[in-house]
């Protein structure tokens, strides 16, 4: 694999009982890109993402990341190496401040995460690494604000910063705009475009809107099969995308919802 590429996957196969749920998938993420997995409900794109990090082993194929086969590893394994997924439902400890959900999460990089009896002192040096986490997704001002009190928003915010802490190489992000209003929408979006600097993400979105905004890559899932792969200009236009998105060829995807 060339080092253009960050993440490969060849002839990707999940079967469950007879049921394929992912299909032959041949991916390429190409190094320092966004790239966007899109598909009609029940495309597969959430089981490729438990076949990437681990939570599902496939039943034939190949996962290539830096030109290392890790297809057979353990998820902790994989976490290790930079691959860092963050998931539809916000998760974060709603009754600790926004600043001490961030200094958890730089603590689990450490290694030192089961040290209870360690002095809360100890973990002072990592505040100011939490802090600049903090004010890269515009979140310094809510610091000792408890997670509970966040808006939703702001919330996943503070989710793309605990994701952050664990110094990810490829970002997966599940859904990250999923029950958003417009306003809060547009800021994550503008987030991810943030975050995305010296970064590789690739992410699960419905909204076409963001798709269309940010990502430099598409590949389009359909019954765990790839129909499409392309930039948007491209793949918005594709016969077979518009159909399963639309269940017509008279339309374009341009603002259509999966």
């Amino acid at each position: 694999m060339s080092a253009e590429f960050i993440l490969e996957t060849q002839g990707l196969t999940k079967e469950f009982k007879g049921f394929v749920a992912v299909s032959d998938v041949d991916l390429k993420v190409q190094r320092g890109h966004i790239h966007a997995l899109i598909g009609p409900n029940g495309a597969g794109k959430t089981t490729f993402f438990n076949l990437l990090t681990k939570f599902l082993h496939p039943t034939s194929g190949r996962i290539v990341y830096n030109d290392i086969d890790i297809t057979a590893e353990q998820p902790a394994q994989t976490a290790r190496r930079g691959i860092v997924r963050s998931f539809q439902i916000s998760a974060v400890f709603p009754h600790m401040t926004v600043l001490e959900n961030v200094r958890a999460a730089l603590q689990r990089n450490l290694g030192t995460s089961f040290h209870f009896w360690k002095a809360e002192k100890t973990l002072f040096p990592l505040h100011e690494r939490a802090h600049q986490l903090l004010a890269e997704v515009d979140l310094e001002s809510f610091a000792d604000t408890m997670t509970v009190e966040l808006p939703y928003g702001r919330k996943r915010a503070l989710e793309l910063a605990t994701t952050l802490a664990l110094e990810p190489e490829l970002m997966l992000l599940d859904e990250p705009t999923q029950g958003m209003g417009h306003e809060d929408v547009h800021r994550v979006t503008e987030l991810i475009r943030k975050v995305a600097a010296n970064r590789t993400i690739l992410m699960v979105e419905h909204n076409m809107n963001v798709v269309a905004s940010i990502a430099n890559r598409i590949t389009v899932l359909q019954r765990g099969t790839i129909i499409a792969d392309g930039p948007y200009a491209e793949v918005s236009k594709n016969p077979l995308v518009i159909e399963a998105y639309m269940g017509t060829t008279d339309t374009t995807l341009k603002g259509a919802h999966a």
